[in-house]
């Protein structure tokens, strides 16, 4: 079944998925921007985005980009300890909003994961977005960079 969200995309879409080690510099640099421009930026929230596990080799990176090679959303998979799978920092562009890309990210990640049990710090506003692809909230809410988040997980 087709997510209808994904229909009103305004322009075809490529997806990439790279490990840490497999990323080229202006990828990494792409990517970078866009999480420094949402995070830090439009969420003003300035943390250290530089956190040292990008370029690991188990690191996956999966972005959306437009047919005008301008990235439309990302995130990024990281190996935990006992095989937990952590999906981190997603992101979309302003001009990508309400347009799909997130559900297009998510879907791809997950066939990633696969049944491998995962786990996420979700923005409290977003928990009934990570909830249609499985993900249930455990414990209690905190604040992260001065914004309500939920971890969830997804067994």
């Amino acid at each position: 079944m087709t997510d209808p969200a994904v229909s009103r995309r305004p322009e075809q879409l490529s997806i990439a998925v790279r490990s840490g080690t497999e990323l080229t510099s202006a990828e990494l640099y792409a990517l970078l921007r866009l999480r420094v421009d949402v995070f830090v930026v439009e969420q003003e929230c300035p943390y250290p985005e530089l956190d040292g596990r990008d370029l690991l080799p188990d690191t996956r990176h999966v972005w959306a980009t437009t047919s005008d090679d301008r990235v439309a959303g990302c995130l990024r998979v990281l190996a935990e300890e006992g095989g937990v799978q952590r999906i981190g920092r997603v992101c979309t562009a302003r001009f990508a909003r309400g347009t799909g890309v997130g559900a297009v990210l998510m879907r791809e990640a997950l066939e990633l994961i696969g049944d491998t049990e995962s786990v996420l710090d979700a923005q409290t506003y977003a928990t009934g977005f990570y909830e249609r692809f499985g993900f249930r909230p455990e414990g209690e809410e905190f604040l992260e960079d001065g914004i309500p988040h939920v971890t969830m997980r997804r067994r």
